[in-house]
């Protein structure tokens, strides 16, 4: 009798261990149906964090937040009060994690000064966190092209800034902005000072005392640095699958790479079919329905750990830096029309996240996540606007 209990007890225990398993698997009992069902999980985080979690409309919990649900489509919406909010179709499956990862901006953001001494011209150098302005206050000793690192920390409530060329040391005494004009090294270290159908090299870490003329050879340094810069892309190209550098390498406009390299935005220059390129396809990966049948002139990004390709649309491209990679490689900013936005990677949650007042030629965002913006709030009273950083997170 004593062994038949240990043999009950011995057999119960495994019993629990394997309902233990099956419940750490995903398996629900479904009252219902009398059945057990093998459910998904949604893993949803937010910044900020504790914002709500809605599913199919009712209210789950807050972030971070997981999530078992039965297998089926279900709509994911993520809010918190004074922030955009964000939404999302998904399909779980059996056995499977769904990771959601949404980020909410604020209704009303904070505003920072970077610059105070009102800046003429702007001129944002790519993602590298610097920006060459062009101050003219009437004094030959400050007059001229300065950097400001938005992204080295504050010493004093105003950034300071690097004098790089004096207005003075230029061969012109009026200096007509409309016509001034940049092109920069793939490093963004040297620069070629475009002015009155002359070409001058400065370089852009250290002052210059003199321009040198360069009018004649700019066209074959120009060419030198475009040659760099594809060098540059290729490298990044070659983390890529070979059958998809092929592709693009013959059939794609690069836009740019999110700042993780993992995924490239581009435009299609033809129209075409984009294969599978790995096989076999994994699963649990971005909900979101991707387009691998490719129309000429339409923005795309594509994903190369995941093997996913996502439409953005048709916007004309005027200019490719109204375009600019969030700093986390899983969002895109763009600017148009006077408003500035963000929208998900695969083309989704589109948010106007400012539409204040702003100089619309320049648009930048800091390595931590801000807006940089040129603004001037008080246009009666001062004649220049200044830049501003403009906290979103």
């Amino acid at each position: 009798m004593k062994y038949f209990y240990r043999i009950i007890l011995f057999f119960g225990f495994l019993l629990i261990v394997l309902l233990i398993i099956i419940y750490i698997r995903g398996y629900r009992i479904n009252l219902q149906k009398k059945t057990v069902t093998a459910t998904g999980i949604v893993a949803i985080s937010s910044n900020p964090k504790a914002a709500k979690v809605y599913v199919n409309k009712e209210l789950k919990g807050v972030t971070d937040l997981n999530l078992n649900l039965i297998p089926g489509e279900y709509y994911v919406e993520v809010k918190k009060e004074g922030y955009t909010s964000w939404q999302k179709k998904v399909k779980i499956k059996g056995e499977l994690v769904v990771t959601l990862d949404a980020l909410l901006f604020p209704i009303n953001p904070y505003f920072s000064p970077l610059t105070n001494l009102g800046v003429k011209k702007a001129f944002p150098l790519d993602q590298t966190g610097k920006i060459l302005l062009y101050i003219e206050k009437n004094d030959l000793e400050k007059d001229g092209f300065y950097i400001l690192n938005i992204d080295k920390q504050p010493i004093s409530f105003f950034e300071p800034l690097k004098l790089i060329l004096k207005k003075n040391n230029l061969p012109y005494d009026n200096i007509d902005l409309k016509t001034i004009s940049f092109d920069f090294s793939p490093d963004f270290k040297e620069a070629i000072l475009n002015l009155k159908e002359k070409s001058y090299f400065i370089s852009l870490e250290k002052e210059n005392q003199s321009v040198f003329d360069i009018t004649n050879s700019k066209e074959k340094l120009i060419d030198y640095w475009q040659k760099e810069k594809e060098k540059n892309t290729q490298k990044i190209l070659e983390t890529f699958k070979e059958d998809f550098v092929k592709i693009a390498t013959e059939s794609f406009k690069l836009i740019s790479f999110s700042p993780d390299n993992s995924k490239v935005f581009y435009q299609a220059k033809k129209s075409l079919n984009l294969p599978i390129i790995i096989r076999p396809r994994l699963p649990s990966t971005n909900p979101t329905k991707e387009e691998r049948m490719l129309k000429k002139d339409f923005l795309y990004v594509y994903d190369k750990k995941e093997d996913k390709n996502y439409e953005i649309g048709n916007w004309k491209m005027e200019k490719e830096n109204s375009f600019m990679w969030y700093p986390d490689s899983k969002r895109l900013l763009v600017n148009e029309k006077g408003k500035i936005s963000v929208f998900d990677y695969d083309g989704e949650n589109k948010k106007v996240i400012y539409s204040g007042p702003y100089e619309k030629d320049f648009f930048l965002v800091s390595s931590s996540g801000n807006l940089i913006l040129l603004i001037n709030f008080n246009p009666e009273n001062n004649p220049e606007p200044d830049i501003y950083e403009v906290d979103i997170k």
